[in-house]
């Protein structure tokens, strides 16, 4: 009784809508009207699963071989040497060892802290993703990205609230879901899904929580948006979203080709793009158009501060990335140098290995914690 009675307050038609409208509003009409439904969104599930089962099969038999054509390559990587004392601390306690841990695992192995440091390093980079796994996942969020765009721009450039966004409200609740949406509606959500599930195996970030909040939000806000019939907003949110999307997967897969000029030259019509869609577009035509415009119509209900809200969640996100794109404009643009994504970590050269025991050599001397330093002739084992 307890859970029948809550389901029915979080169901309640005030909190959702505007006076004077409900659920009720979106039974299919005898006239051929059709209405989004609750059950449709599980159609998203299947959908999901079919792009988490395409995925690899794309990676292997068309990103691979196109990594192939553009010249990516891995570059040889040194595995560290088998050693259960620093694998169980680097697994349990730290994969950035301080200096004092340091001298206390070199009196534990018998090993030179610049031994250790390289240790660390080169089983660091074990664990970082390669360069032709950076580019296969880039080369299957373009696909998707650049097809879904067009592919929504052509179904919504002849709407009239594409070019009236005040349109979007005309009707509301009782607007009649087109074949069109309901489509371009299942299969970004089915793609935000697949890319929930797949996180855990895709190239981590330094940005990977607001990943997270951002997909969270972003399936939120379809979702709800579905649900309440606000399907002419979220097709406008999703294309902007996408605009910009694919420029920025293919200056990705041109930087791990190492075409510097080509990936620069995108990745600057990207940045204008982002600015363009996400801190004009979105907040100062569409989001008035949510916020400020229905108050003209309805008095505040909150729903209207939910799905807002949520907008409010991803405009937040798009200021932090804004900044983080215009500071990597601002350090490639001067020196012409291939633009680095700063939210993923720089692999650790061997060079460094070498100019970690220069300085250690003159910090320290020739001896180390009892331990001979290793010479320009180490081994490539060690």
């Amino acid at each position: 009784m307890m859970l029948s009675r809550l389901r029915e307050l979080l169901c309640a038609d005030w909190i959702w809508f505007p006076e004077g409208h409900g659920w009720a509003d979106f039974k299919d009409q005898s006239d051929g009207k059709v209405f989004p439904q609750t059950s449709d969104l599980w159609a998203t599930l299947p959908i999901a699963l079919c792009f988490l089962l395409l995925r690899p099969l794309f990676e292997r038999t068309i990103a691979g071989p196109l990594a192939a054509l553009l010249g990516v390559r891995d570059k040889p990587r040194v595995c560290a040497s088998a050693n259960p004392t620093l694998e169980s601390y680097f697994g349990r306690t730290s994969k950035h060892p301080s200096q004092s841990s340091l001298e206390s695992l070199s009196k534990q192995t018998g090993l030179s802290v610049p031994q250790l440091q390289r240790w660390f390093r080169r089983r660091r980079n074990q664990d970082r993703p390669s360069k032709v796994k950076k580019f296969q996942e880039a080369s299957w969020r373009f696909t998707f990205y650049f097809v879904a765009f067009f592919a929504g721009l052509a179904v919504l450039i002849d709407k009239p609230w594409f070019h009236d966004l005040k349109l979007m409200w005309e009707g509301f609740p009782k607007m009649t879901l087109l074949p069109s949406q309901y489509w371009y509606y299942m299969i970004e959500l089915g793609f935000y899904i697949s890319l929930l599930f797949s996180v855990a195996s895709d190239v981590k970030r330094k940005d990977f929580k607001e990943q997270i909040v951002h997909h969270v939000a972003t399936i939120s806000l379809i979702g709800f948006s579905w649900l309440v019939n606000y399907i002419r907003a979220g097709t406008l949110i999703m294309l902007v979203h996408d605009a910009a999307d694919y420029l920025m997967e293919s200056a990705k897969m041109f930087n791990y080709a190492g075409w510097r000029k080509t990936c620069n030259l995108i990745f600057t019509v990207f940045a204008v793009v982002f600015i363009i869609t996400r801190l004009i577009i979105l907040p100062f035509w569409i989001i008035h158009t949510t916020w400020v415009y229905p108050l003209t119509l309805y008095p505040p209900f909150f729903g209207f501060y939910f799905f807002n809200g949520l907008l409010f969640v991803l405009q937040a996100l798009h200021v932090f990335w804004a900044a983080l794109i215009i500071r990597m404009v601002i350090k490639f643009l001067p020196a012409n140098d291939i633009v680095e994504d700063e939210r993923s970590d720089r692999e650790e050269s061997e060079s460094e290995d070498e100019s970690d025991v220069i300085k250690e050599k003159s910090t320290n001397g020739h001896v180390q914690n009892g331990h001979t330093p290793l010479n320009n002739n180490h081994r490539k084992t060690d």
